[in-house]
Parts: structure tokens; C-alpha cells; sequence
């Protein structure tokens, strides 16, 4: 018997399966079967490379090499069907997909990862044989009083792990090595799971009464086929309880829950939220885990100890069986994109699923993507639309004042700080409430350039403004990671006047700790985060200190729940207009309604400041309003005449490599090849036009991308495969998060 083996090589060819025999001894369906993986003996390396099984045959056209070892299950016929799908879609090797189902940390060696064992100690047979019986003159005779506490210990427990029944009896290694030697108790290993709830202390929750709306949303689920259901719910509508009783059905009825959140820092409060309700049944998968506790955590959800599993987008990937929904809570936000090989979109991902498993797909946000609002709105895709326009009973919405930054700087008030937001920190610090302050920008000083001649410090590696960070005292490339020491003297010109510019959460720390001395304050950025659980130390620090002030970028701005929170400082609103990206209004009314709404989640009115130098731009106006209705109706006209989506696809190839005209040319020739089939702009220097020393060219496409367009798209891009410089890279995205 021949298996057909997808290798997981890059010297593989494109998508090309190898055949390998079957070892003797194995048989199809007991222990092998599509979708395991194996270890096989490829081209003439002497390293073996991991493999995965995509079919049988009885025979092969080839002289085969015999499977070298058949590890385990990696995943199942459903999930390589989506593999397959996701292929085609994606325009990547099948192996990039199958990379996705397999367990974390084992992609590339499949002993990476190894299951834990811990040392238990327990009574021998003998021993407790001997005890039971009426002959006392059989015991053993003890005089140490600890190994006497050991074993009284282990009379009434049966078997512990070692470092426990060391600090309950005050005993060690030696203690028991004595105990061993006289037959006593004996020591074997348990395996055991990393725990990444560990030291969690959670109380249980009971489920809340809903609202009218809230029902109808709930009864308004149809389990029973696929649809997909989008809830617009207002910033503290709500949401969440439908999720947890949404699922709460779903488990009841015997089925299982996958559901997908978009920041590792919202993963702690919605985790509380699960682990409240259902208990150890939730299994977490996201990249702060270690490996081995996402290893631990795959092997749960595949010994099906755990029904719901919740994560970033790469939980859709986990090996839970008959699932019976998918959730995706803050449906609009961009990390639910991948930018890595495959670049692929959870949400198209997870509507294919669904499909496949005859589920309901449920989307919420307060904000949606204006083109999943478009499709429900417009009933596309089998969608429905709910909408919850008001918070839950208790809460009301904050009221929110825009700042002109212009007025300011007339009136001579140069700081970060408008003369209304420092008014209002005052307030809240006097009254012991807290505060949230957003800038989207880290580092101390955003870009660092010489008065006299004008010239910018960029990094050497790319084609961007180097970044100062205060605490390293080193310039930084938020591209290619690259650090250089400040400079005192221009490169250019020689002179001396160089100054610092821009403003990034460094320097605001700094300025709080000077402007509100008296107030404690904590920063949330990718600076502070880099360690494991610190998102969640810096918000449980931030609940549980009353610390005054939360100062941080974008992961501030959504999903967390604190209800002494009744300021949110917006500290310059116009970062994410001007980025050259059809979305740039769209992504700003999102994030100034999502921080927004961060304030007064509790009993206490909340209010919110905007500063901005472009008070008059739409997305500005209408999150003041917190009006999602009439952005999207201004948005959706613009989008209809300019073509972009929901009207079309946008595609986008950025051809990398290291010799510029090498480069030019590949990206004529990428021009050439799709310009027959499809609405295509020439070839021009991305909006970063070197990165990591690479220079880059990019070409867009503009298609309505149908399921016979893909096979045009893949035929594209073999035959660019085949025409290109050999030293040259593409890069093909379709509908990408970053237009740079």
C-alpha cells in the first residue's frame, strides 16, 4: 500500500505529493489514516522531514521509500477538506495550510514538544497488604517521625505528587529514598498538563436575566442549519451574556463552541467571563501561552476534556468535534487577517466552516466592517442583522466632546494636554474615578531630524523614520527591528540642532508623571507587553491598585469592562486618517468609538475627549455621535463610486528582493501576465519602499474575485513563477490589512 504524502519541506515543489510506503504492520483506518503525520526520508537529506498523509493508493509509478515513523493523528478529513479549500483560496502550498492543524510546536520538529511528567509517590501493594493484616509482628517497624508522617499521609491519600507531600510533611528526596529502600511506598511518573489557569481564582457566575432585545437575539439563532447572524450591539450592550448563553444551548444540546476574540490582551477578561460560567470545560489558545501549554491545551480539546475553545484567530484551527457554533466577537478588527503565509481571513475561514458543518456563524461588534454590514444589511451570504442600540439597563452611553488642537495651539497651550482633558483629569483624580488615555504611537519621540539641513534619521535597512524609546535610550525600526544609538551630530550636514519630534506613549507617561504628579499611572503598549501575562498583570494591576490613569495604543481600546472608568482621553484622533489606506476613515471612526465606549460601563456617567486638528473630518464628527448608521451610509457611497469593497476585491503583489531593477522588472511582468484578465494599476514603489534592505514594487488589481477568478488568479501567478528572477519574492495578498 502506497501513502500519498504532503512534505513539509521548502525544497518541496509547489503543492507536490510524494508517495511512500506503508510500513508493515499498519493498517488503514486503525493506526494510520489520512491526516497523520510521519516522519519520511526526503530527497537525499539525511535529516528525515515531517510529512502528512492526504490518501492511499495500491500502487505507485515510482520506486518508493517506506515511511520512516508514524507519529500520530494531526488532523481529520473535515479539517482537510478546509485545508484544501483555504489552499486554493489563499494562493499558497497545501503544506502551508496543514502547518495550521497541527499541534502548536510541533510545525517543524516533531519532538519539540514533549508531554510533562511529574514524580507521585504512593504506598507499595506489599505494604499495604502487610498493614491489613491482624499479624502485627508483619509491620515495619518505623522510628523516624517523618517518614511516620509520610506514611500516614499517604494511608489517607492514596498517592500524591512528591513536591506536594514534601511541604505537607515536611519531608524531601532522602525521606522517601529511605521509605523506597524498605519497600514502603514506591515513586512513578503521572503525566500531567500544563495549566495555564493555574493560579486563576474565578468565582462562579450565574447566568444574567436579558433584556427584551437581548432574547430576541438569543431565540433569533436558528442552530439547527448554516446561517451567519451579525450583532451590531452599541459599546456595553451586552454582548457577551448572548454569547455565553448562546453557548450555553449549544452544550447542552451536546455539542461543542469555538469562539475567536482579536487581542491577546481582551483574552483574560472574556477567558474570567467562560471560566466563571462553565468551568475547566473552556480551553484557551492564543501566542503568550508557551508552547507547552498550547500543546497541553490542543491535547484537551483532543481527548475532548475541553467544549469550548477560545482564542485568536488560530484557534479555528483546534481538533474540536461536532462543533455547534462559532463565535467572533469584535468581528472587525484586523488582526483576524493574517499577514504570514497562509494570509488568510478568519472570517471567510470561519463562514466555510460553518457551511461545512451546517452551523451558525455569529459575528459581534460595535463597529462592524463596513463590508459585513453591507452583507447583512443587504441579506448576502445568509445573513442576518440584529442590532441592541442601547447599553444594558444601568448604563448609559458617555457623552463625547471633541477638541480642536488648532484653538489650543492659538490660544498658546503647546502640552498634550487641551485645557478641557486637563480639567477633566483633575476632576477624575479628586473624585477617585480613572482614566483611560489612547495614543497610537509608541516609543518616546516618533521620528528624530536635524534643523539645520532638514535630514530625517531613518533606518539603514528600510525606507522608514527610526523611533527613539526612552527606557533602551536607543533609536528603533518598528519594520526590521534594527536599534541605533541617539545621535548628537547630523550624518548629513555635520551640524548640531537636531531635535527630538512627535510624541509617543513614552513621553506622555513622562508628561503625566510631571503635569498630574499626584497620580499613579500604567502603560499598556507593545514596550510594556512583551513578557508572558502581562496584559493581563497590567489590567488586573490597573482593576485592583485603583490605579488612576491606563495610558496605551490600540490594545486599550476594546473589550475591557472596569466600571470606575468615566474619562477616555483621545490625545491626537488624526494618526490612522492620513495612512494611504481606503479604510484609513473607516479604522478611525472604529477606534475612537471602541475607546470611547470604554467609559462609563458601570452606574457612573462616563465622558470622552477627542483631540484632533481635523475636527471636521466625517469619521471624527459621526464617532462623536456615536452614530455607526450614518458613517456607514456616507462610507458605502464612496466605497460604491471609487469600486472598492464590498464592491470588489482588491488585490495587491509587492514583488521584494535586494537588486532594484531585478525588482521593476518582475513587477512589469506581474503587470503583463494579469493586466488581460483583470482592472490592474502600473507597477509603482510601495508606500515603503525598502524593508529590512529589501527593496520593494507593488501592483493592484481590482476584481470582484469569484470561485472561476481563482483559478485565474493561481494560473497568474505559476506563470509569473516561471518567468521571474530567480533571487526575486512575491508577495500576493487579496484584501490585505496593510496597503504598505
Amino acid at each position: 500500500m502506497i501513502a500519498e504524502v504532503i512534505v513539509n519541506s521548502s525544497a518541496a515543489e509547489l503543492n507536490r505529493v510524494f508517495d511512500y510506503k506503508v510500513p508493515d504492520g499498519y493498517t488503514i483506518g486503525q493506526n494510520i489514516d489520512i491526516g497523520y503525520r510521519v516522519l519520511v526520508s526526503f530527497a537525499n537529506y539525511k535529516n528525515l522531514e515531517i510529512g502528512y498523509i492526504i490518501g492511499f493508493k495500491e500502487t505507485s509509478e515510482f520506486k518508493c521509500k517506506a515511511i520512516s515513523r508514524v507519529c500520530d493523528r494531526a488532523f481529520d478529513l473535515d479539517k482537510y477538506e478546509l485545508a484544501k479549500w483555504m489552499a486554493r483560496r489563499y494562493f499558497c502550498n497545501l503544506s502551508d495550510t496543514l502547518r495550521l492543524l497541527v499541534p502548536p510546536g510541533t510545525k517543524t520538529d516533531i519532538d519539540k514538544v514533549k508531554i510533562k511528567y511529574e514524580r507521585w509517590v504512593r504506598l507499595t501493594k506489599e505494604y499495604l497488604s502487610n498493614i491489613n493484616q491482624e499479624n502485627e509482628t508483619k509491620k515495619f517497624t518505623i522510628r523516624s517521625e517523618k517518614q511516620k508522617r509520610v506514611i500516614e499521609f499517604l494511608l489517607d491519600n492514596k498517592e500524591i505528587p512528591a513536591g506536594i507531600l514534601y511541604d505537607v510533611t515536611d519531608s524531601n528526596s532522602q525521606v522517601i529514598k529511605a521509605l523506597e529502600d524498605k519497600n514502603i511506598c514506591e515513586s512513578f511518573e503521572m503525566e500531567v498538563l500544563r495549566n495555564p489557569f493555574l493560579n486563576k481564582v474565578v468565582k462562579r457566575t450565574e447566568k444574567l436575566e436579558l433584556t427584551k432585545k437581548q432574547s430576541e437575539v438569543l431565540n433569533g439563532i436558528d442552530f439547527t442549519n448554516y446561517n451567519s447572524y451579525l450583532i451590531h450591539g452599541v459599546t456595553g450592550s451586552g454582548k457577551t451574556e448572548i454569547y455565553l448563553q448562546l453557548i450555553e444551548k449549544v452544550i447542552n444540546s451536546g455539542k461543542n463552541a469555538i469562539v475567536l476574540v482579536p487581542e491577546i490582551s481582551l483574552t483574560p477578561q472574556i477567558t474570567n467571563r467562560f471560566l466563571s460560567r462553565f468551568g475547566r470545560i473552556i480551553a484557551i489558545l492564543h501566542s503568550k501561552l508557551s508552547n507547552g501549554e498550547r500543546f497541553d491545551e490542543w491535547r484537551r480539546i483532543q481527548n475532548k476534556e475541553a467544549r469550548i475553545v477560545i482564542g485568536a484567530r488560530s484557534a479555528l484551527f483546534a481538533p474540536i468535534s461536532n462543533v455547534g457554533v462559532i463565535i467572533i466577537d469584535e468581528e472587525h478588527d484586523s488582526s483576524y487577517k493574517s499577514e504570514n503565509t497562509p494570509k488568510y481571513d478568519a472570517r471567510d475561514v470561519a463562514t466555510k466552516m460553518a457551511k461545512l458543518y451546517n452551523i451558525p456563524l455569529v459575528l459581534g461588534s460595535a463597529t462592524p466592517d463596513v463590508r459585513t454590514y453591507y452583507e447583512a444589511t443587504n441579506n448576502t451570504q445568509n445573513m442576518k442583522l440584529f442590532e441592541l442600540k442601547e447599553r444594558i439597563p444601568g448604563a448609559v452611553m458617555p457623552d463625547v466632546k471633541v477638541v480642536d488642537l488648532r484653538k489650543e495651539l492659538a490660544n498658546g497651550n503647546k502640552t498634550v494636554f487641551s485645557e478641557e482633558l486637563y480639567k477633566e483629569i483633575k476632576k477624575n483624580l479628586e473624585n477617585k474615578e480613572q482614566i483611560i488615555l489612547f495614543l497610537n504611537r509608541r516609543g518616546y519621540s516618533t521620528f528624530i531630524m536635524c534643523r539645520d539641513c532638514g535630514y530625517v534619521i531613518k533606518c539603514d535597512n528600510c525606507d522608514v523614520a527610526m523611533t527613539y524609546h526612552i527606557t533602551k535610550n536607543k533609536l528603533m525600526c518598528h519594520y526590521c527591528g534594527a536599534e541605533k544609538k541617539p545621535v548628537q551630530i547630523c550624518p548629513s550636514c555635520g551640524g548640531e540642532n537636531i531635535r527630538y519630534f512627535g510624541t509617543g506613549t513614552q513621553k506622555i507617561e513622562a508628561q503625566i508623571n510631571k503635569v498630574f504628579p499626584e497620580a499613579s499611572v500604567i502603560r499598556m503598549d507593545v514596550d510594556t507587553t512583551t513578557t508572558k501575562n502581562a496584559h493581563e498583570i497590567i489590567l488586573n494591576k490597573f482593576r485592583d491598585e485603583k490605579i488612576d490613569i491606563l495610558l496605551g495604543t490600540q490594545m486599550i481600546t476594546k473589550g475591557h469592562d472596569f466600571e470606575n472608568v468615566t474619562l477616555v482621553g483621545v490625545l491626537a484622533a488624526d494618526s490612522s486618517i492620513n495612512i494611504g489606506d481606503y479604510r484609513a476613515q473607516e479604522r478611525t471612526f472604529q477606534l475612537l468609538t471602541q475607546v470611547a465606549g470604554r467609559s462609563g460601563r458601570g452606574e457612573k456617567k462616563g465622558r470622552a475627549i477627542i483631540q484632533t486638528y481635523m475636527p471636521d473630518e466625517f469619521s471624527i464628527i459621526t464617532a462623536q455621535k456615536q452614530d455607526y448608521k450614518r458613517f456607514y451610509e456616507q462610507e458605502i457611497k464612496v466605497r460604491e463610486k471609487l469600486k472598492y469593497p464590498p464592491f470588489c476585491d482588491i488585490m495587491v503583489a509587492v514583488v521584494v528582493g535586494k537588486k532594484e531593477a531585478e525588482i521593476i522588472d518582475d513587477a512589469n511582468k506581474i503587470y503583463n501576465i494579469f493586466k488581460s484578465h483583470f482592472d490592474v494599476f502600473a507597477p509603482m514603489p510601495a508606500p515603503i519602499s525598502k524593508i529590512n534592505d529589501n527593496y520593494r514594487w507593488r501592483v493592484l488589481i481590482k476584481a470582484k474575485v469569484t470561485d472561476n477568478d481563482i483559478d485565474i488568479i493561481n494560473y497568474c501567478l505559476e506563470s509569473f513563477e516561471k518567468s521571474k528572477h530567480k533571487d526575486t519574492k512575491l508577495n500576493f495578498d487579496i484584501n490585505p490589512n496593510n496597503m504598505m
